[in-house]
């Protein structure tokens, strides 16, 4: 039998997920690192990426997320970030034009560019959770 430890994921709007999990991968900002029963305890940010949790059933849920903070202690995983949604709940086409908008808000000079460039990486990375 496989070990599991229990796992949430929380945002602003509230809890997305909590129960028994396998593992988690989450997008740490240096890449990506997966949590296992007994994991060392550990506190990290999140960067813009999906978190894979694998339940106990081998069934998989993935989430688009754009930031925020991980903690797991005592075989405790909690996930705290500022945007998350299930890969199932994301509009394409909704994420394609945020994706053009910040494009286009790229080529202005005088705008925010850090905003534009980190919006864009939100966009590419809900195309690529979506499929």
């Amino acid at each position: 039998m496989s070990k599991t430890f229990q796992a949430q994921l929380l945002t602003p709007e509230g809890s997305l997920f909590e129960g028994e999990v396998e593992s988690v991968q989450v997008p740490g900002k240096s890449g990506n690192f997966l949590m296992l029963f007994n994991h060392a305890p550990i506190v990290s940010s999140l960067g813009v990426g999906g978190i894979i949790i694998k339940k106990p059933d081998n069934s998989e849920t993935v989430y688009a997320v754009s930031g925020g903070f991980v903690e797991m202690n005592d075989n405790k995983l909690t996930m705290l970030a500022e945007k998350a949604e299930e890969a199932s709940e994301i509009d394409v086409e909704e994420a394609k034009k945020l994706r053009e908008e910040a494009k286009e808000r790229l080529k202005d000079k005088n705008l925010d560019r850090e905003k534009a460039e980190k919006d864009l990486a939100i966009a590419d990375n809900k195309l690529k959770i979506a499929k």
